[in-house]
């Protein structure tokens, strides 16, 4: 599609706002709800689809229609805040209605790495809203994403409220552009990198249209002194090389107390052995490969760095065409790049620390601020420092790799702002009204 295509889609959706944005809460609800049980019905073809156009396991594919399964239906139980609140000023006997109306139509725009989840989630908080929705899909993956839109085409969905737009690479800027300032558009969500998120958040501006950023991130997962050390190796390796560490959630970081930083990272070296990456489409592998040759490179490039500033690579990083081995390095450090970029791959970095206060001090030393994870037997320990931390999200002895519908999901600093998720989405993707009425003969004379 070009410009001109992708304002007929936006076109529609505005005609179809009529129609949705009327229908009670509860009728949008219900059509949320049929579109997860089609979802649920239909895995077989996207596993298939997203193993080839990204290389996604199906282990992650799967892990993804869960997840969105899920935001459909915790989105159709945002139903209560959808309701008007009335409360009468006891002096003036005015009659005030607080009202969260639809706003109009939402643009998602969605990116490759997590195609299902992220995509289900740029349009259901909008649809239970009363908005309609066009997605904007990733160029890396059209065929997924136009597969997941007309899959979520139910009966009782009006036609135009839910539509897809797919370009091509060299004419994403410009579609972009176009959708943002089409006049029916009223809210945009985009997930997707800090570069790309700040071009996004820059033309929102320029139309004083309202825009929810989650953008990149560099996790930091903590391990205390007195963590259970087993479970920190798990939740690491997960949130390390879960999809080729291609989450913006991933750990980027993994910064341990020096006391027994050895006995960690002997361990994860050993799990991380015991992992493998392949194709998908012709192998079966614990870990599918990387989006494309190109990220092999940037990743080969961020290692050898690590290395040559006194990095200790301690298993993986070979890289065939697009598959890369899962990679340990111990005493990443501020001088190497890879302390402060984004990874975006399957590389868990270790980083030693004195304390808990060089711990917090080294987490919060990056531009980043979506997740982060704190491993301590110490619950109140471990709160105590969370809430020193500067990311939207902190896990307490979990992974960094964690979601939960029902929950604000967001991040601070350079990885965005606004929020998906429980009461949040309504306040994202709706308009707060006042309404007020006044007793008969109390205007005020002047």
């Amino acid at each position: 599609m070009g410009t001109a295509e992708a304002l007929a889609v936006a076109d529609k959706a505005a005609l179809a706002f009529g129609d949705w944005s009327a229908r009670s809460p509860q009728a949008r609800a219900e059509v949320l709800r049929v579109m997860a049980e089609k979802l649920d019905a239909n895995r077989a073809g996207l596993i298939d689809i997203a193993a080839r156009e990204i290389g996604a396991a199906p282990s992650w594919t799967t892990f993804n229609i869960d997840l969105a399964t899920d935001i459909l239906l915790r989105n159709a139980e945002l139903v209560p805040y959808l309701d008007d609140q009335t409360s009468t000023n006891s002096a003036t006997g005015v009659v005030s209605t607080i009202r969260r109306q639809a706003a109009g139509v939402a643009l998602g725009i969605a990116p490759w790495n997590a195609p299902i989840t992220l995509a289900v989630r740029a349009v259901a908080g909008p649809l239970i809203c009363g908005n309609t929705a066009v997605m904007k899909a990733s160029e890396n993956c059209p065929e997924t994403h136009r597969a997941l839109i007309e899959m979520l085409q139910v009966p009782d969905l009006p036609d135009g409220a839910l539509g897809a737009v797919t370009n091509a690479p060299d004419e994403s800027a410009d579609v972009v552009a176009t959708l943002i300032g089409h006049p029916a558009i009223r809210r945009v969500n985009f997930t997707g990198s800090t570069r790309v998120g700040r071009s996004v958040a820059m033309e929102c501006a320029r139309h004083l249209k309202r825009c929810l950023l989650e953008l990149s991130g560099k996790a930091a997962l903590i391990v205390l002194d007195d963590a259970d050390i087993d479970a920190a190796i798990h939740a690491a390796a997960f949130g390390a090389f879960f999809n080729q560490g291609q989450i913006c959630m991933s750990t980027e970081r993994i910064i341990v107390v020096q006391d027994i930083a050895d006995a960690f990272v002997s361990g994860l070296a050993d799990m991380a052995r015991t992992l493998t990456a392949a194709d998908p489409t012709g192998h079966s592998a614990t870990l599918g490969r990387l989006i494309n040759a190109d990220a092999g490179q940037r990743l080969s490039a961020l290692i050898e760095d690590a290395v040559a500033h006194g990095a200790d690579l301690l298993l993986g990083g070979q890289v065939e065409d697009s598959v890369m081995q899962p990679v340990v390095l111990d005493h990443v450090a501020p001088n190497m790049r890879l302390y402060h970029e984004e990874s975006f791959g399957p590389v868990a970095s270790v980083l030693r620390v004195a304390d808990e206060e060089e711990a917090i001090s080294v987490a919060n030393d990056s531009e980043y601020g979506l997740s982060a994870a704190i491993f301590s037997r110490d619950t109140e320990r471990a709160s105590r420092l969370a809430d020193q931390l500067e990311t939207g999200i902190v896990q307490i002895n979990g992974p960094t790799v964690h979601d939960d519908p029902a929950m604000p999901f967001g991040g601070m600093k350079a990885s965005g702002y606004g929020r998906f998720g429980g009461p949040a989405t309504v306040e994202e993707f709706t308009e707060l009204r006042w309404i007020a009425r006044h007793p008969p003969g109390r205007v005020p004379a002047l």
